[in-house]
């Protein structure tokens, strides 16, 4: 294992026995950690981090937002919940063309997909959870109705995208009080939300879909323009469904199914696995072509093909053939960088993950987002609820798989993540930050495989992302090394804001050890007891 240069600004790898979270917010980490030592599973813990983020954390993730989650049992079967939300049963492509729209926009009431994140918290709380919604949701209860205190990266992101609230009276009175972003040490609160999450946890699903709250989403939406009926959010339901995966060296990279982008990051591991990432003789300038190189092919298939799974012309399996695989990599040159088109879907950078691990050795790697900051900026000031813009995912060109439809899932970048060895879940991993998440998983695998580093190394090291015709890169990567891939016809930018925001935990079975990473981008911390 990588040992820590200590006079190096950074932070240790956390480690734990007995149970561990990683998340974005250190209040978030400290409830998970709380549900856990109150005999809470995993998934308690999980929802009560991310809930929790929901009130102190709204412009990456809200309960109007969408949930996916991968949920592995100590010695039992993986599961993936598709926590993502409709179109309105309305909506047809002809309602949109006629627009003269070649895509729907982030900020239209038609961005809005039905919320799928709390019917999917219920879900994994009834069916893995040991403690009631009343325990699990206590701590954004008291956030929402008590107030909350701004921490530095969120102050940071709430300044950046003040404008998507400002636009509409109702957000902006909430999220902008006085007209202004709120600054790092500033104090918040939200108790109309308090009030929802409070119902919620009395009543479960059914006070989120159904009765006032659903009525007063419906009826905010509908005076937008909004095609949303009472059935659409009443009738949502989560749904459970088989993991896929890849090879990666000895171990398997596990990922939520279409219509989340972890086919991607499964491509791009059977790409890289071409590859010995671990010849010491490589240099960075190589791992950064490879990635990009794989980022490319990966990206091609993926926006081309992935969309709602009942709509998918293609078989997962075809796309993860070793016939496909091999025609991908025979794009892939060393020393020469291939011409790509940018990825044909929006870019954007919001969402929360949470990753636990209880005593009993079961894991959850869980990820929430309302998709744009502040998702689109729509707010149901009765409800409390800020509705996403997932909608915008979806694709506007007729016969493409992913064209919206009635009743249909957009793609996703919202991907958690699993990773096994011999069977065994060996790291529940994810890296928030949108279109870059499927290379994100990319880059931390091989850094802890390929080069030897722990979990929290693995995130620290300096990133890249191929994006919309180049190589953005983070401006911890020197000069030389930008120079060295311009010189294989690489066009590269330096990365305006940190490329993603990992959380991690390796489960070290011979040892009994759990090691957690939290990424030095966000505030948030990996904390164990």
């Amino acid at each position: 294992m990588h040992d820590r240069d200590f006079m190096v600004p950074g932070k240790s790898v956390a480690l734990a026995e007995n149970g561990m979270a990683a998340t974005s917010h250190p209040q978030a980490t400290l409830a998970a950690v709380e549900i856990l030592k109150a005999g809470g599973t995993a998934v308690d813990a999980a929802i009560a981090a991310v809930a929790l983020q929901c009130v102190i954390d709204p412009h990456m993730t809200g309960i109007g937002g969408d949930c996916f989650a991968l949920y592995a049992p100590a010695g039992g079967r993986m599961v993936s919940y598709n926590g993502s939300g409709r179109s309105p049963r309305a909506a047809t492509l002809d309602a949109y063309l006629v627009k003269g729209w070649t895509a729907i926009p982030d900020d239209s009431v038609h961005a809005v997909t039905v919320p799928g994140a709390v019917d999917t918290w219920c879900k994994l709380n009834s069916e893995h959870g040991r403690l009631g919604l009343d325990r699990i949701l206590a701590p954004a209860i008291e956030a929402a109705e008590n107030g909350f205190t701004i921490p530095p990266r969120v102050a940071h992101d709430w300044q950046r995208y003040a404008s998507r609230v400002a636009a509409h009276a109702d957000a902006a009175a909430q999220f902008l009080p006085g007209g202004q972003s709120p600054v790092t040490g500033d104090r918040l609160s939200n108790p109309t939300l308090g009030r929802t999450l409070r119902r919620i946890a009395k009543e479960g699903r059914t006070a989120f879909y159904e009765g006032d709250v659903a009525d007063d989403m419906v009826a905010t939406l509908k005076a937008l323009g909004g095609l949303h009926s009472a059935d659409d959010f009443a009738s949502f339901a989560c749904e459970a469904t088989e993991p896929i995966s890849a090879g990666y060296r000895d171990h398997v990279l596990m990922e939520c199914p279409p219509n989340g982008q972890g086919l991607a990051a499964l491509i791009m591991a059977r790409l890289l696995d071409g590859f010995d990432l671990a010849d010491p003789a490589l240099s960075e300038v190589d791992r950064i072509h490879l990635l990009a190189e794989a980022t490319k092919e990966a990206y091609r298939q993926r926006d081309a093909l992935i969309a709602d799974p009942a709509a998918m012309t293609v078989s997962v399996e075809e796309v993860l053939s070793d016939a496909n695989i091999k025609t991908l990599l025979s794009r892939i040159s060393l020393d020469k960088a291939s011409q790509a088109a940018s990825p044909d879907m929006p870019i954007h950078r919001d969402t929360v993950y949470v990753s636990v691990v209880d005593r009993d050795g079961n894991a959850v790697s869980l990820i929430n987002s309302l998709f744009f900051a502040f998702g689109s900026g729509i707010y149901a000031r009765k409800a409390g609820v800020l509705m996403q813009n997932r909608g915008t995912g979806f694709s506007l060109a007729p016969g493409h798989p992913n064209a919206i439809a009635p009743a249909k899932r957009p793609f996703h970048t919202i991907i958690p993540a699993l990773v096994c060895k011999d069977g065994r879940t060996v790291c529940s991993l994810g890296v928030m930050g949108g279109q870059y998440q499927a290379t994100g998983h990319a880059h931390i695998l091989s850094q802890v495989l390929d080069r030897g580093l722990d979990i929290q190394a693995a995130s620290d090291q300096p990133r890249s992302f191929f994006t919309d015709g180049a190589i953005s890169l983070e401006t911890t990567i020197p000069d030389a090394v930008r120079a060295g891939l311009e010189a294989r016809g690489h066009r590269t930018r330096w990365a305006d804001e940190p490329l993603g925001g990992c959380q991690a935990i390796w489960i070290d079975h011979d040892r009994g050890v759990l090691w957690g990473a939290s990424d030095h981008r966000k505030d948030g911390i990996a904390l164990g007891y």
